[in-house]
């Protein structure tokens, strides 16, 4: 029988689906925020996209997470406006995989083509590795994620108004071992379904926090690394509501816990030979010239481009002092303090951790930030400042290194950026930018519990 991950063409796509005697098949597409839509196909359909193409309704492009549609702030590709019509998508017959919840069933990706490309966070991510590829390198990275499991289902958590939930564990205990083999089934599944759908796990273990899970995903080409965080994240939470339990990405949802995290692992190699591009083995922290040109560029960019990383409104109380997330775009040595951590070693094993990311991020649109910003600075012989040293939280920093405090400022940066119209073209920058300031003015439409503790009574 045909190995799915083994697929590359049009005709291997047909030949598994008809071997498998498949009436259907499921296809999906990112969205703007990460979101996986889809849907199933017929197989005579099916066939007939992977010859021609097939279509997705534009509004994919123009709603929010809740299927609220973008009005008032300037979108320009799609709305009432243009009567929302189809968007030309076409079928990557190279993301074939099975889908363990369903027995013989098939999952294709797909991304967005013709003009909606330029908005496609997915397309965004594959023109600036082919930018990589022009200046002579490939690109490696990992994604490390850390979420919330939790004994409760999408009706549990509604009735409850999201507050009062029970994790599947109490306490903070990270790394244990006791609460790993206690809810060793759990675990194993999980690593087990990273291996069936290909996005293997490294590493798995408990955060401190109370139901609190990091996993880390292994390093893979650039683009392979994008495609399996996002179905990492996504098939985390098919996995757990199938189980009545939910697994929840949010960047903070409580404040009685550090915010969560997503972090990535980059590193470029040379294309002709295979060798590193980071690895000097004769300057200090065997960091080349280019990493540090790389580092200073992600290092000059990363408060313009935050909003790419830090998408949400809930985000941004994530990025507070002392609650392992950097404030600042500061860089250092095995500093985890830092928003940039260079982690020294050898050809294989040189990097830069981006740790700005929180783990809501969008994985396609958070690489494409953090790698076109290191290969701006490589283009331009970017320095970084220099290195931090110690607690980065306690010390002062250039003002123009600091991150913006809200979506609202970051989208502003983001859309005030020469250099991200430079690098992801203006139709993407004034979409996403404009995307953003919907998302935060939703926000203001509502009050939190903490205004009202705070001020029904005493003001």
């Amino acid at each position: 029988m045909l190995n799915p991950r083994f697929i590359r063409t049009t005709e291997d796509a047909k030949r598994i689906v008809e071997d498998r005697n498949l009436t259907h098949v499921k296809i999906g597409l990112f969205d703007i925020d990460g979101i996986m839509r889809g849907k199933y196909l017929r197989k005579e359909k099916f066939f007939a996209a992977l010859d021609k193409g097939l279509a997705f309704c534009d509004v994919v492009l123009g709603w929010d997470s809740s299927d609220q549609l973008y009005e008032g702030v300037g979108v320009e590709y799609t709305g009432w406006h243009t009567g929302y019509p189809d968007a030309p998508v076409r079928i990557l017959p190279e993301s074939c995989r099975e889908i363990p919840f369903e027995p013989g069933m098939l999952l294709f990706l797909c991304e967005f083509d013709g003009a909606a490309a330029a908005l496609c966070p997915r397309n965004l991510l594959s023109s600036t590795l082919e930018q990589a590829t022009e200046m002579g390198f490939s690109v490696r990275a990992a994604f490390e994620y850390e979420f919330f499991l939790f004994n409760e289902t999408p009706d549990s958590v509604r009735a409850k108004h999201y507050r009062d939930l029970q994790p599947i564990t109490p306490g903070f205990f990270g790394y244990s071992v006791l609460r790993n083999s206690v809810h060793a089934e759990l675990y194993q599944e999980l690593l087990d379904i990273g291996e069936s759908m290909d996005f293997p796990i490294e590493g798995l273990h408990t955060e401190t926090g109370p139901g609190v899970i990091e996993a880390a995903l292994v390093v893979d080409t650039a683009a392979n690394a994008a495609d399996k965080a996002a179905l990492f994240k996504t098939f985390t939470k098919v996995w757990a509501q199938r189980k009545d339990m939910m697994a929840t990405f949010m960047a903070k949802w409580s404040n009685d816990y550090p915010g969560q995290s997503g972090h990535m692992h980059l590193s470029l190699r040379h294309s002709d030979d295979d060798t590193s591009a980071f690895y000097d083995p004769d300057k200090a922290l065997t960091m080349s010239d280019t990493q540090r040109y790389f580092m200073g560029g992600q290092q000059r960019l990363m408060p313009e481009f935050l909003a790419m990383v830090a998408s949400t409104v809930n985000a941004y109380t994530r990025l507070v002092p002392g609650f392992w997330a950097p404030t600042h775009a500061t860089w250092g040595c095995e500093n985890r303090t830092t928003a940039l951590r260079v982690i020294p070693g050898s050809d294989a094993s040189q990097r830069v951790e981006y740790r700005v990311g929180p783990a809501d991020a969008n994985p396609y649109l958070a690489l494409t930030a953090a790698l076109a910003s290191g290969l701006y600075g490589i283009a331009h012989r970017i320095e970084p400042e220099p290195m931090i040293e110690g607690n980065a939280y306690e010390q002062r920093h250039a003002e123009h290194l600091s991150l913006p405090e809200s979506l609202s400022e970051a989208a502003a940066r983001f859309r005030q950026s020469s250099v991200a119209r430079e690098l992801f073209g203006s139709a993407f920058v004034e979409h996403f930018a404009a995307s953003r300031v919907w998302e935060a003015a939703e926000s203001r439409k509502h009050v939190s519990d903490w205004e009202l503790a705070r001020y029904f009574e005493i003001i």
